[in-house]
């Protein structure tokens, strides 16, 4: 036979092999199937890039509606007498203010008038007792709670955070602190379990607390349960660096004071400098100094000096207070 007539079928048939070869490859080996699903993922990775960034604008949509409502109502809330109370953490009533006013006073009106002898210095003095020194009482205890409540809160938050991540119910937690934790942030957490058992949701419940400890912090703390409740999110993350910024805020505080403790102590000594001087020259020449309190004239003097005297210290007051 000759060779010719052999390579002719011989090349017939590999050219149907490879053909059946590259036609049916692809289908066995699976190479079709991937190759579909690569281009199915190619065309649906814009829709999925669309709908995380659809649902990410969604949640700061959230964020920043729950914002500007917990920014509103804090605007339009008024404080009222018995809130400033509640602050300063006294049970008075009204009429327990106003009878205390009344007494302090008659004493003090009554002491002046003894001393003076004058009808005015004696109304002057009992106005001041009667309307200055509660007022000045209400905010000093206003203001040593408000401390005191710093210092402890972010113990609490602590406590928040380690009973979620060990999968404690948000409200137990408040109950946890409410029972064991320290004053005055024990009161604060039994306010708001009382309030929440009354049929408040846990984030209304928590707004309450900016109302009777006014300060950045609490306001901090209602944020996050406001938003955490509304958009959702890892609540012991956000907790736990609420946690660290309320104990960074302390030590920028703590270094402030350290900073402005010259300025102070300076600004005291020259606020209490015409007062020694005046009271050093009564010792030395009283006859001297008593026209000051005696004449009409000295009487008018006193009365401008006690004006500028009060714009320096005013003024020397701003500039080493800093509002953090």
């Amino acid at each position: 036979m000759d060779l010719t007539d052999l390579a002719l079928p011989a090349l017939a048939i590999v050219a149907v092999a490879g053909l059946l070869f590259a036609v049916l490859d692809p289908l066995l080996s699976g190479q079709n199937k991937a190759r579909k699903r690569r281009a199915a993922l190619k065309s649906r990775g814009p829709s999925l890039a669309a709908s995380r960034s659809n649902d990410a604008a969604r949640r700061r949509k959230q964020v920043a509606d729950s914002l500007k409502e917990i920014d509103s109502r804090s605007k339009s809330k008024k404080l009222t007498f018995e809130t400033r109370l509640a602050q300063a953490g006294l049970d008075w009533s009204k009429s327990k203010y106003a009878v205390i006013s009344v007494i302090l006073g008659c004493i003090m009106g009554s002491v002046g008038y003894f001393i003076q002898g004058n009808p005015l210095i004696a109304g002057g003095l009992a106005i001041v007792g009667g309307l200055g020194l509660p007022h000045w009482f209400v905010n000093y205890c206003r203001k040593r709670r408000v401390k005191k409540f710093l210092e402890v809160f972010p113990q609490a938050i602590d406590i928040i955070v380690r009973g979620i991540k060990a999968g404690i119910p948000l409200g137990d937690c408040f109950r946890n602190i409410a029972m064991e934790g320290e004053e005055p942030v024990k009161t604060e957490f039994r306010y708001i379990v009382d309030t929440q058992s009354l049929g408040l949701t846990i984030p209304e419940a928590v707004d309450r607390i900016v109302e009777r400890v006014p300060t950045p912090e609490a306001s901090f703390f209602s944020i996050v349960i406001t938003i955490q409740a509304k958009a959702g999110g890892n609540l012991a993350e956000a907790l736990g660096n609420l946690s660290n910024v309320l104990r960074d805020r302390k030590k920028m505080k703590g270094k402030i004071k350290a900073m402005s403790a010259e300025a102070k102590a300076s600004a005291g000594i020259i606020g209490a400098l015409p007062f020694l001087v005046a009271f050093f020259v009564y010792l030395t020449s009283p006859a001297y100094i008593s026209l000051l309190f005696t004449t009409s004239t000295g009487n008018m003097v006193l009365g401008c000096c006690a004006f500028w005297m009060g714009c320096g210290i005013f003024v020397m007051n701003k500039m080493i207070n800093f509002d953090m």
